[in-house]
């Protein structure tokens, strides 16, 4: 997709998305031989559902109708949220994982190596976040800091066996 096609669909876009209270994460435009697949991930603090999706979606789809934006030739529009295992690119994505698994991509700066971390994310700020490093073989859990500037990829580790907080409360 040519930026200038992107940067229209974005201005487009983003007042209807940011009206519902939804965040514009990524507009994506592929082709398979003569279909055009253009997909919207929104997101949210609170998730998305499938109704505001779809709700979305055709609020969308009269809008790029109203335009030439998309051109003559036919296309088909997906309107969804950001799968779990996507990449934490934006300071708001380390927020929403609050209390979740991350794996990190450490990069090298100094003296200090780069690695891989896995750790579950307890505070978020503008430098950086606190974690919590997992024990490993029976030993305690411990308290890392890292900064923003430290991380070079980060995304969320999926749990299918972990409790929720609910679950632990009662």
């Amino acid at each position: 997709m040519s930026t200038t096609q992107s940067d229209r669909l974005r201005g487009l876009l983003e007042p209807l998305v940011a009206a519902r209270g939804l965040d514009l994460e990524e507009i994506e435009m592929s082709r398979a031989g003569k279909r055009r697949m253009l997909r919207i991930i929104v997101d949210s603090d609170e998730g998305v559902e499938l109704d505001a999706c779809a709700e979305l979606s055709r609020e969308v789809s009269d809008k790029l109708d109203e335009t030439d934006v998309m051109g003559e030739d036919e296309y088909v529009l997906e309107v969804s949220s950001p799968g779990a295992d996507r990449p934490l690119t934006e300071h708001r994505h380390y927020v929403r994982a609050i209390g979740r698994l991350v794996k990190f991509q450490l990069s090298a700066e100094g003296d200090k190596a780069a690695g891989e971390l896995v750790a579950r994310i307890l505070d978020v700020d503008d430098e950086g976040m606190d974690l919590e490093v997992p024990g490993v073989k029976g030993r305690k859990a411990t308290a890392r800091r890292i900064a923003f500037t430290d991380i070079a990829k980060a995304r969320v580790e999926i749990e299918f066996n972990r409790k929720d907080k609910k679950e632990e409360e009662a």
